[in-house]
């Protein structure tokens, strides 16, 4: 596996796996499946493991750490371990976004518990409270650093602006965004300026929730995830649209004798050498498919081609509803 230097800190393998899929988000799985795609990990070299207190609130972080726990003490050092918090609820049980100390604090503690471990190797913020200053948010982050309870911080979602700003007050070692060749925000600021700044760029969903692979998700399975039947880019005539476009793309990789995912993977990773991928996955057929892509040279011919296929804002329908826009920065 192709390792990259991350921010300030270590080597870490140019794709990770994001841990979101050891919940049942995308559909149901168990913890043999998730410890199967870890073992996986460990076989080829994937060292970049990415989860959060939400995933299957604490399922996916539970799995980790019975993982771990099973194979021992060398496990733990062989990953480096990023997880997440702010995502909450209020006394009423609405979802509310909290970034003070101590709620981050509370909810990294309960994390480290349920993996088994006495530090994370990086902790975002999950989505920012706009209410608070975010060089607050960065010091608060800060201090969790000084407690010994991360390694490095992160911000997921935030705009170039807010990177900068954090990045004044406490050294930001990545920020965690949606990047794939279906989603290109990124490179209206973010991509540039984490350059900039030394700071990796994390993609996650970087085969387009599944629009980017070889069998993208059917219109009926679609409509059994809550959080995919109600996104406007897999709706009715958006979905039927992003489907036939994606097409050319699945052509294409089958032209050049790669799975359709790993060309989506090895493309993200040619946006620059501070970019990193966490596809998740319940497959390891599926995952041996997406670490592929760090294997593949893309040349300056190959990204022609590509983005003549798939041109910037070829896909129909935002990437979030009204309601799943809540927290994200939107930037341009």
């Amino acid at each position: 596996m192709k390792l990259r230097k991350f921010s300030n800190g270590p080597d870490v393998s140019a794709v990770g796996v994001g841990a979101m899929s050891f919940s049942d988000f995308y559909g149901p799985t168990d913890e043999a499946r998730s410890h199967a795609i870890l073992d996986a990990a460990m076989d080829v070299g994937v060292t970049h493991l990415d989860t959060a207190n939400v995933y299957g609130m604490g399922t996916s972080e539970q799995r980790i750490g019975t993982y771990l726990a099973a194979r021992g003490k060398g496990a733990r050092d062989r990953f480096f371990i990023a997880s997440k918090a702010a995502i909450t609820k209020d006394d009423a049980g609405k979802r509310c976004i909290r970034n003070d100390l101590a709620h981050l604090e509370a909810e990294l503690d309960q994390s480290l518990v349920r993996m088994g471990i006495d530090c994370v190797d990086l902790f975002y913020v999950h989505r920012r409270d706009p209410e608070m200053p975010i060089e607050d948010v960065a010091g608060a982050l800060g201090e969790l650093v000084r407690r010994g309870k991360t390694k490095h911080i992160g911000f997921s979602e935030i705009a170039p602006s807010s990177l900068r700003r954090a990045h004044g007050e406490f050294p930001v070692s990545a920020v965690q965004s949606e990047y794939s060749l279906s989603v290109r925000a990124p490179e209206l600021g973010l991509v540039q300026t984490c350059a900039e700044l030394n700071v990796a760029l994390v993609a996650f969903s970087p085969v387009g929730r599944s629009l980017l692979t070889d069998n993208p998700l059917s219109y009926e399975r679609i409509l059994e995830i809550p959080f995919m039947r109600n996104n406007p880019r897999f709706m009715g005539s958006n979905f039927d649209f992003n489907i036939k476009e994606s097409d050319k793309f699945r052509a294409l990789a089958a032209d050049m004798g790669l799975p359709a995912a790993a060309l989506a993977i090895a493309w993200v990773l040619a946006q620059g050498e501070h970019v990193f991928a966490i596809p998740g996955t319940r497959s390891v057929t599926h995952f041996n498919e997406l670490v592929r892509g760090a294997e593949i040279t893309l040349s300056d011919s190959d990204l022609a081609t590509i983005e003549a296929v798939l041109p910037v804002g070829w896909a129909h329908g935002d990437r979030y509803d009204v309601v799943q826009w809540v927290g994200p920065e939107r930037f341009s």
